[in-house]
């Protein structure tokens, strides 16, 4: 759907960084499989499922706005906003505003470094281009991590109880486990 795709290159370009989509045109059998609506706008190919581990969704809605998406479905348990050409509606519960705002894009250090004056004269910029790559490797990884603990941030309650639950069974079975041996004259 051309127009639909000069929309997405467009928010894109408003937003100045990359768009994890993560999903958009659907045949009808895997629309009815992931429980899509009869009607929905991806079978037209005029709907994007975005991820938003690399935006903070209250901009991004702006500036899909902006550039001309009519249709909002907020999926903040499964970290994605559903955009679509129309007709203008919007559901699903809103994200969670965020405590840190995002730290603004730097440029990739390796590409910074092969450009440095310093680095250029000697064995220096390659070993500095090698660590500056491990470092944005490091970071990248981070950036996964936090994006996948994020949604688990509600039940993060939850969890404690359960891990503690868990650690507990293990000392009890720990403790079974010495009392036997005890009992049977091993210790």
């Amino acid at each position: 759907n051309d127009p639909a795709l000069a929309k997405l290159q467009a928010l894109r370009a408003r937003l100045g960084r990359p768009l994890t989509v993560r999903s958009a045109y659907r045949s009808p059998e895997p629309n009815r499989a992931v429980g899509g609506a009869t009607r929905s706008k991806h079978l037209d190919g005029a709907a994007f499922d975005i991820a938003m581990k690399n935006h903070d969704p209250v901009p991004f809605e702006a500036a899909a706005r902006e550039a001309g998406f009519l249709g909002f479905g907020s999926y903040p348990r499964s970290g994605f906003i559903h955009v679509d050409l129309g007709p203008a509606r919007q559901w699903g519960e809103r994200f969670p505003v965020r405590e840190t705002a995002f730290a603004a894009e730097t440029p990739v250090a390796r590409e910074v470094l092969a450009e440095s004056r310093t680095m250029k004269g000697g064995g220096a910029a390659g070993v500095a281009t090698l660590g500056a790559a491990g470092v944005e490797v490091a970071q990248n990884v981070l950036a996964e991590t936090q994006s996948a603990i994020l949604p688990l941030v509600p039940y993060l309650d939850t969890l404690r109880w359960l891990f503690i639950a868990v650690a507990l069974g293990g000392i009890a079975v720990t403790i079974y486990a010495r009392l036997d041996d005890w009992k049977r004259g091993r210790r």
